[in-house]
Parts: structure tokens; sequence; C-alpha cells
């Protein structure tokens, strides 16, 4: 099938968040609460079609997607040197693509998950002498040795070619909430992204706390002594960056290797930061976002000591996934930086894949829409070593998508 398209202060953050918190993420409800959200648009995405799928785009133009079917809300997925893809799935599944087909059965070796609300199986990455060490990185949900609850962890294992062996957990951070993302810096470091629920939302700025923050750790899960709050009394000494909603993508500048990050706000809000070591990134003092029923989340955008977004969207497209092009298969789209969107304004089947360029100083010059003919949600975007790029789709009848140049037979 063929698809084509022509081209404030402190105390008042802490009081409106008082207002809009509640305990019943679902229904926005809690005993004796008023509503923090208006009752969902229930309107489910269509399943996709098998492909090829051919798209016009601004600048690259005519480009292909080959789908590939089978995967339940899939989160993130890391290349094999052998050209296999690992894909993680949040129930607690880890699966392997090759060729284009996927294995039905899941890769062994993982621990015991558990899977509740955006918790689960989460991101994936190699470590950086994968090819001498073979070991690669995850974060999950451990349950808690008592209770209904988990607990947010990196762990590793070792890949023997079918499965995983030797499985250890590093670092386990808090009880399970918002999701959470990994990537190695050009520093051989972990950095890793905890986010905050809503109704606890102030714990972002407090550096006793991890939750809202991107921590810094070594490849045992143990604190490197340069970490900016290493010697701060009652600071946690993980801390990298604070003052984060939730951390959804993280991908390296081209040429520098500055670590970027995007991040959800709540309706409106979505942000694209550079991470610099012990900056407050403002959440929730300052926003450009609204709350889910309405109001501001700040009123001004801007606070001295706190960093201010590189992008952000008002509506909200719920960020998820970043990658930069560096490839040579889409010439035009070279430094271009991806961006993943689930949906946007509140409104289902409104998914959609972001690309925006920048100048010489990464001051935002395009941004550029895509995929919104498929209806489904875009929760990861990755560059293959092959030099295309790839997406995952979050939703229970998931899929993973190759993007590759296409041009019109017989031109």
């Amino acid at each position: 099938m063929r698809i084509r398209l022509v081209a404030f202060t402190l105390a008042g953050a802490f009081a409106l968040y008082s207002q809009q918190a509640a305990p019943n993420a679902a229904t926005g409800r809690g005993p004796g609460r008023a509503p923090t959200a208006p009752p969902p648009i229930r309107w489910d995405s269509p399943p996709l079609p098998d492909g090829p799928i051919v798209l016009d785009t601004a600048i690259q133009h005519q480009i292909r997607l080959t789908v590939t079917k089978g995967l339940v809300h899939p989160f993130s997925m890391a290349f094999l040197p052998d050209g296999a893809i690992l894909v993680t799935e949040r129930p607690g599944r880890l699966r392997i693509i090759r060729n284009g087909v996927l294995d039905p059965t899941p890769v062994a070796g993982l621990p015991e998950i558990r899977a509740r609300g955006l918790g689960g199986l989460m991101d994936l990455a190699l470590d950086p002498n994968f090819a001498q060490n073979k070991l690669i990185y995850f974060t999950y949900d451990k349950p808690a040795a008592t209770g209904n609850t988990a607990v947010r962890t990196l762990a590793r294992a070792r890949w023997d070619g079918t499965a995983l062996v030797d499985e250890r957990d590093l670092f386990s951070a808090i009880p399970s909430g918002n999701a959470s993302r990994i990537i190695f810096g050009r520093d051989g470091m972990i950095y890793m992204t905890i986010g905050i629920g809503d109704n606890e939302a102030m714990k972002a700025q407090d550096l006793s706390e991890l939750a809202g923050k991107v921590l810094r750790l070594k490849d045992d899960g143990t604190v490197p002594p340069d970490n900016p709050f290493v010697n701060r009394a009652g600071a946690r000494p993980e801390i990298f960056t604070y003052g984060h909603r939730n951390g959804l993508g993280l991908a390296l500048e081209p040429g520098t290797g500055r670590l970027w990050e995007c991040e959800d706000g709540p309706n409106g809000g979505d942000e694209v930061n550079i991470l610099e070591a012990g900056k407050n990134y403002g959440w929730p003092v300052v926003s450009n976002g609204r709350y889910y029923l309405g109001p501001r989340v700040s009123i001004g955008d801007y606070k001295e000591g706190m960093e201010p977004p590189v992008v952000y969207w008002v509506p909200a497209i719920a960020v998820s996934g970043l990658t930069f092009y560096t490839g040579d298969k889409f010439p035009k789209w070279k430094n271009s930086l991806f961006v993943g969107g689930m949906r946007q304004g509140e409104v289902p089947r409104s998914g959609q894949l972001e690309r925006i360029d920048f100048n010489g100083k990464w001051e935002e010059l395009h941004r550029e829409s895509m995929f919104h003919e498929l209806q489904n949600r875009i929760r990861d975007v990755r560059q293959g070593p092959d030099g295309l790029l790839y997406v995952l789709t979050e939703e229970a009848n998931g899929a993973l998508i190759k993007i590759e140049p296409w041009t019109e037979p017989g031109r």
C-alpha cells in the first residue's frame, strides 16, 4: 500500500500543583478530589498498512517506510553488530528482529519485571566496548520486596548471541513512576533520566531527591567523583542536572558530544534542553506549558538561575525519543534533530515525527512535522549503523518502521 502527500514564584508553583495533583492518573480523581484533566478522548490508533508506504517530505522529498509488526508497546531499540535489532517491550519482553522479521520467541535472560502504567521494561543501550565485552544496559521496574510497588532500576547483562546472561542490577533509584532513558556519554559515563509525578512535582527542585533529575553514573552503577553535587551536603551525588519533569529522550550533539534531552510537559511545555553539569532546568517553577485543565504552569517562562529550553512545544506533542541524523543516506537531513511525538494537544491519532534544523549557534530554523497520516504514536527514533532512520510506534499493535530514501521507478 502507498500513501502520498504533497508537501513566579516557587510557592505559587507548588500551590498550583497541589490544587491539580491527583492520585489516580486514569480518572484524574481521588477521594474528595476535583478532576485534574478533562475526560479523555477515546479514539484508538488504526493498524498500520503492511507497506511499503511512500511519503513526501519537505526537503528530502520521497521516503519509503518498511513496517515490521507484532510488537506490543515497544519502547527502545539497539542495533547489534550482525545487523539484528533488539527491541524492548514495556510489558517486560525483549524481542529481536533480523532482516525485517520479528522472532516470535522473546529473548531469554531478563529479570522479573513489574509492568504498570508507563513503567516496565524501558530503555536499552549497548556498552561502548560491546564488540569486546558484549554488555547491554537497560532500565526496568523491579518488584519491591514488600507491597504492590516497584523500583526504577538500571541493570546490565551479557549478550551470548541468543540470550542475556549474567544479569546484574547496578543502581536502584526511586519507586517507579514515569519512564526512564539512558545513554553513554563521550566520557564513558551513563546518563539516566528519572521522571516525576505531577502530585510531587516540587521534588524536581529538591537535591536530596532523585525524582525529576538526570543522573550520571559509572558503568558499574557507582558515582563518578567529579559529579557536580558530590561534595554538597544534603544532595544526592548521582545528580547531574535537575528541574526536569519526564525525560523521554537523550542524544549526543554531532561533533561536540554535548548531551541533549527532551522531556514532556503537561498540556504544553514539552522541551528540548542542552544539559550542563549542575544546571537547573526549571520544572515546575517555570514552564511554557499549561496544566491539563488549562491554567498556565507559571506566569513567565524565565527565572534567573534556571535554563531555558532550546526548543519547546505549545500545545504539547508528548515527545519521546531523540536522535541527531549524522549519516549520508539523507544528505538534506544532515545534523537535523528528530523527535518522536505521541499526540498533539491531548488528541489521539495525532502522533508524529518532528525534524528540526538549526543555524551554527543551534538556534532553531525549521520544524517539519511528518507521519501524521499514519495516526500512530511515535515512541522512539534512532539512526541505525546503515545510515537509515528507525522509529517505534507506541501501540498495543506496535511496529518498527525503517525509513529510507525513495525514488519513483522510471524517474
